[in-house]
């Protein structure tokens, strides 16, 4: 029989012990919530915890693996939006849904997961089931939402350069960025990208520069917004890369095209005539996805505001130029124009020019790209 001397000890002893492994590693809470129309999951597990979101059919569902994780939370979750139910199943949480959904956001940090989803399109949602079926993942300090391709929003001038300048002092500058701050809350909303901004307030970036940062970031698009000056001209229109069209087109890519700055694209290291055939292929391919977005825009932009006769034009402007990102550049309308003018410093007009880009550009996502790329 121990004495209390060395019972004590071994106490102390065990005390000191690491705890097992299964106190440490694992899911300590889980809460699922609405949010507006879509639901919020939030799961409390340990920093750097690996995870994945899988997409699967048949029915529609969300399958939430955390590998190396006890659950210790709640293994039964009231349903919330587009989530029916949510339960743990062979070790995974099982999210039935009452349709396809698409993700808006997918973040660790501090020992918190948060996971949204919003009501999604059936054709995006099934050709992500029957592909990979991984809509986001993340472990240790990086995080990936792969399902989500990004979208370059590209408000034209700032800073010292205004752009053009409404016969009542309206400035380009001004309206471009308050058109895309609108657009980019209608985008992310619908959660079917990302989007970044080539400028959120009101400073300078050269031409150059907006068009390496879509290339960096290897953005699925680029959408540059513009309302500019052109007498006799009204309405919206929107721009490819390619020879002048006519005359008015090469008068606003020259008045646009202060520095051309854009850089080559990087290839594999490969003979020189491989490459040529690589940089035809890729700007053949990339010319293609910019007629496609142009033609959409057009068809959404003409049901709500007034258009440009022959809408779709070519020009061209330096930040249509990357070889590897499908561009266009949308005039939202003419500021010397005083009707465009008028319509322009309203935000309710602005917001129906989001809302028509928005339904653009969603649908060139859906429509577009091998899920692989566009979809994750």
């Amino acid at each position: 029989m121990l004495g209390r001397r060395a019972l004590a000890s071994l106490l102390l002893g065990l005390a000191a012990l690491p705890a097992p492994r299964e106190a440490l590693a694992a899911v300590t809470g889980a809460t699922l919530e609405a949010t507006g129309p879509g639901a919020r999951l939030t799961l409390r597990l340990p920093a750097g915890a690996s995870w994945r979101l899988r997409a699967a059919r048949s029915p529609n569902r969300l399958l939430l693996e955390v590998p190396g994780q006890a659950w210790r939370a709640a293994t039964r979750l009231r349903g919330a939006g587009p989530v029916r139910a949510a339960r743990l199943e062979r070790g995974r949480l099982r999210l039935d849904l009452s349709g396809p959904v698409a993700l808006r956001r997918a973040e660790a940090s501090d020992g918190q997961l948060v996971i949204e989803v919003v009501p999604g399109a059936a054709a995006p949602f099934a050709r992500l089931a029957a592909g990979s079926g991984t809509m986001a993942e993340g472990g240790g300090t990086t995080r990936r939402t792969a399902s989500l391709p990004l979208v370059v929003l590209d408000p034209g001038h700032g800073g010292r350069d205004p752009g053009a300048i409404g016969t009542s002092g309206t400035q380009e500058k001004r309206v471009v960025l308050a058109a895309a701050l609108q657009l980019k809350r209608v985008l992310e909303a619908g959660g079917h990208c990302r989007v970044a901004l080539t400028r959120s307030n009101d400073r300078f970036v050269p031409l150059g520069d907006r068009v390496e940062f879509a290339r960096r970031r290897q953005a699925a698009l680029f959408v540059s917004l513009h309302a500019d000056s052109a007498p006799g001209a009204r309405g919206a229109s929107v721009y490819t890369l390619g020879e002048s069209s006519d005359s008015l087109a090469g008068a606003l890519a020259r008045r646009e095209n202060l520095a051309d700055r854009a850089g080559g694209l990087r290839l594999p290291s490969v003979p020189p005539e491989v490459q040529a055939i690589l940089m035809s292929l890729v700007r053949a391919e990339t010319r293609i996805g910019s007629a496609r977005m142009a033609q959409q825009v057009v068809a959404e932009l003409s049901e709500d505001v007034p258009m440009l006769n022959n809408a779709h034009r070519q020009a061209g402007f330096v930040v249509l130029k990357a070889p590897d990102v499908p561009a266009v550049l949308v005039e939202m309308g003419f500021l010397s124009d005083p009707r465009d003018e008028a319509a322009l410093r309203r935000a309710d007009h602005r917001a129906k020019l989001a809302r028509a880009l928005g339904r653009a550009i969603h649908v060139w996502l859906a429509q577009g790209r091998d899920v692989a790329t566009a979809f994750g």
